[in-house]
């Protein structure tokens, strides 16, 4: 009889724990998130942990719990591609139009194989998924990263995925607006030959040269990285800045189409930005990265 009116009660307050707990929902997300976020790591040598996975069968079984973690953030980042790819299907007859307006439009474009148009159209697709998905993809491998990190780093891990889709989209931006205009005048009438366009060439120059250099944009953050973990010190990077120049010559001398100096100048000029930029950022990771280590000796002198 108790078993009966238990269960009666439970049918009867069923629609009132479903309201609470949907009211309750986001307060408990949100303290989820800041125990998630203020936990820190346990601090060990990387010699221990090979001892511990060596030794420890409890070790052993956390790695592979971790491998299965990081299977699953796989499995999550492939479907959000595929959902990415789906979005981005919808919208590529729209896209194909758009990287066609410097060239004129895709009457300019004549196609000489049965399936290339179709080729085009999977292609663009399929990167447009991809640069939709990135931010998603990069989340789950924080995710996965995260209870490793400090506090700090995982605030400033966080911050920095939607700055990397900010550079990288600058990047492609950059791309379309200012170095197409000027290279492709100069390429399709090289020598006074004028070049018939074809959709698979054009479609590959373009998403091309726009992912290369929308990566190179990334530099700062990924400088930032680097130094917050240690592997750099910003006052490498600015003694330094002579040979960084030429590297950035020579690098934009691979990723620019064309052989003028116009052009070169034009994506090296930003990218030679962008490394004083990185400059600055590294002092701010160096600094960040320095204020607790000289808590924790001072710490350490007290006691």
């Amino acid at each position: 009889m108790r078993r009966f009116f238990s269960g009666l009660w439970r049918v009867i307050t069923f629609p009132f724990r479903l309201v609470w707990w949907i009211i309750t929902l986001p307060f408990r997300v949100l303290r989820a998130a800041r125990d998630f976020m203020l936990t820190e790591p346990n601090e060990e040598s990387l010699g221990e942990i090979f001892t511990n996975l060596a030794q420890n069968e409890q070790a052993r079984a956390m790695f592979w719990d971790h491998v299965e973690a990081l299977r699953m953030h796989l499995l999550r980042s492939v479907l959000g591609i595929a959902v990415g790819v789906g979005i981005a299907f919808i919208f590529t007859p729209q896209m194909v139009d758009f990287l066609a307006v410097p060239v004129g439009g895709l009457g300019a474009l004549k196609a000489i194989e049965v399936t290339e148009s179709v080729g085009v159209f999977m292609k663009v697709a399929l990167l447009a998924g991809i640069a939709l998905a990135l931010p998603y993809v990069a989340f789950e491998f924080w995710l996965f990263a995260a209870p490793g990190l400090k506090r700090r780093e995982k605030f400033f891990g966080l911050i920095g995925i939607p700055l990397a889709m900010i550079f990288f989209v600058g990047g492609m931006a950059f791309t379309y607006y200012m170095l197409l205009p000027s290279a492709l005048p100069f390429l399709l009438n090289f020598l006074g030959i004028q070049a018939q366009l074809r959709p698979q060439s054009y479609f590959s120059f373009v998403t091309g040269l726009m992912f290369w250099i929308g990566v190179a944009f990334e530099f700062p953050l990924v400088i930032y990285a680097l130094t917050a973990i240690g592997l750099i010190q910003p006052r490498v990077l600015a003694q330094q800045w002579r040979i960084a120049v030429v590297i950035i010559a020579i690098v934009a001398a691979a990723i620019t189409p064309t052989v003028d100096p116009v052009n070169m100048s034009l994506v090296m000029l930003p990218m030679t930005l962008l490394y004083f930029i990185s400059i600055g950022l590294s002092y701010i990771a160096y600094a960040g990265r320095r204020k607790p280590a000289q808590k924790t000796s001072v710490e350490e002198g007290a006691s």
